[in-house]
């Protein structure tokens, strides 16, 4: 969808669908208001009768008399007095997945109206950016042939009563670019396991070097090997598919300035090796790669925006799988850092890649590190599908995160990361058993990630609940792009 500014008086304006906001009571914004007199009230007494006043209730209207539009559509932000930030994205996401099953091939959003309730304009047209793009998203890249639906409008334009300014057409461009970067999380986080190796996750990372120009370095194996990084070799050695570790760099700022390092977890499928998931659900396991697909796509998004900050990915991928060769529950291994590990349970194998990472972040001297993994099922049963877990070694790095996820609606809540736990993953046998025993799962984990990063400030994001969704609308969510995208932008000084 390309996405535009125009000031042009509403009930003139030719489109294919004319989009209003309204509040359930009290006036109506300027540009409801003049297609309402166009309308000769008729406007006025079809949203008395017919549009409910919770915040997110669509009217659709097939034809508007005194209106050049072809349609016209009307969305309720609910009561002037309740009005926040989450019922502006209501009605945007509603009127989303509106657009995106409709026939129309062009549409405009009259965002005069949109900021009436005391939102910054270039704030709102960049929420409505990034809503509208992704509730149009579709993936079909498997399919022999694409369903016969509505594609929705390829062109979107924000319609006010004024002229736009440089701060507004530069929100829009922010909101496109990460919608872009969470389309391409997405897309990575559908892909079935044949088609996502930790090849495909290289490829897409040259892809972006090759666009963007970029600094990439790919390990294979034997390159992973000379690394030294035994814990992530461990989770390899059950899989013919071969791991690959992915470098990349984006080099938008001074030469001096420290970057911020994102690590991803990228286990392309996870059947929990010899410690066996159940069965029922498995096949869900092929977004267990989200947090590097988060990373991938988040590249995207600074590079497309040209953000004055260094950025540095870090992805460590390969599959979990069962055979004469995996490594087994009671086996001890040796991480880059030197520390060994006793590996009691082997479907936590999450950590044991990104502990190797983490360490190998140390040679960028970081202004800080950021990992992003789909960890444990413990975080779901905590904190469900809406919140990601934070939890960080530094306040300060975990208030810039929560601050990012409150502006970009994708929330994360920050849990404690205590010494006291730290005593559940005592092994008899190595320096650290590489779980900690049910209590506490999500913490226990962090815990042992936090023992890799000690050089520098770190935080780590659990998106175990929040990467996909399950059941009807089965399908990665693009999360935590919008947040990690929100929390560059502030870095960079935007």
């Amino acid at each position: 969808m390309e996405f535009s500014i125009k000031a042009a008086a509403p009930e003139k304006h030719k489109t294919d669908c004319l989009i209003l906001v309204c509040f359930a009571s009290g006036e109506p914004g300027p540009q409801l208001a003049a297609i309402d007199a166009a309308s000769n009230g008729l406007l006025g007494k079809l949203l008395k009768r017919d549009l409910d006043e919770k915040a997110g209730s669509l009217l659709a209207l097939p034809t508007l008399p005194g209106t050049a539009a072809e349609r016209v559509l009307i969305a309720s932000l609910g009561k002037r007095a309740e009005f926040n930030d989450k019922a502006l994205r209501s009605a945007l996401a509603a009127i989303g997945k509106w657009l995106a099953s409709s026939k129309a091939k062009s549409a405009a959003l009259c965002a005069t109206d949109l900021i009436a309730g005391g939102l910054a304009l270039p704030a709102t047209l960049r929420t409505a950016t990034a809503l509208l793009m992704d509730a149009c998203y579709r993936f079909e890249s498997v399919r022999a042939k694409p369903e016969d639906k509505p594609a929705g409008p390829a062109r979107l334009e924000f319609v006010l009563q004024g002229k736009s300014d440089a701060a507004a057409r530069l929100a829009v461009e922010q909101g496109a670019a990460i919608a872009a970067g969470q389309s391409l999380a997405r897309d990575l986080g559908n892909l079935p396991a044949n088609y996502c190796t930790p090849s495909t996750l290289a490829d897409t990372a040259k892809s972006l070097a090759r666009e963007y120009k970029l600094k990439l370095k790919v390990y294979d194996r034997e390159g992973i090997e000379e690394l030294g990084m035994g814990s992530f070799l461990a989770v390899a050695q059950g899989t013919r598919e071969e791991p690959r570790f992915i470098v990349l760099e984006y080099k938008g700022g001074k030469a001096k300035d420290a970057p911020v390092v994102l690590v991803g977890k990228g286990i392309t499928f996870d059947s929990g090796g010899i410690s066996l998931k159940p069965g029922e659900g498995m096949d869900e396991m092929k977004f267990d790669m989200c947090g590097a697909a988060s990373v991938l796509g988040c590249f995207r998004t600074i590079a497309k925006l040209s953000l004055p900050i260094n950025l540095v990915g870090l992805i460590p991928a390969t599959e979990n799988l069962p055979s004469g060769t995996a490594v087994k529950p009671g086996d001890v291994v040796t991480s880059l850092s030197g520390q060994t590990i006793e590996i009691l349970n082997t479907d936590a194998e999450g950590r044991l890649i990104l502990c190797d990472a983490l360490t190998y972040a140390e040679r960028f001297k970081p202004a800080c590190v950021v990992d992003i993994a789909t960890l444990t099922g413990a975080c779901i049963i905590a904190l469900g599908h809406h919140t990601s877990g934070l939890l960080a070694n530094d306040d300060d790095l975990a208030a810039e995160l929560l601050k990012a996820g409150q502006a970009s609606g994708d929330r994360a809540w920050q849990l404690p990361l205590f010494d006291e736990y730290q005593e559940q993953l005592k092994s008899n046998f190595a320096d650290m058993a590489n779980i900690g025993g049910r209590p506490a799962g999500t913490i226990t984990a962090a815990c042992f990630l936090s023992r890799y990063a000690k050089a520098y400030k770190w935080a780590h994001l659990d998106i175990a609940g929040t990467a996909w969704k399950s059941g009807a609308d089965k399908g990665a969510t693009g999360r935590p792009v919008p947040l990690l995208a929100e929390f560059l932008l502030k870095r960079a000084g935007l």
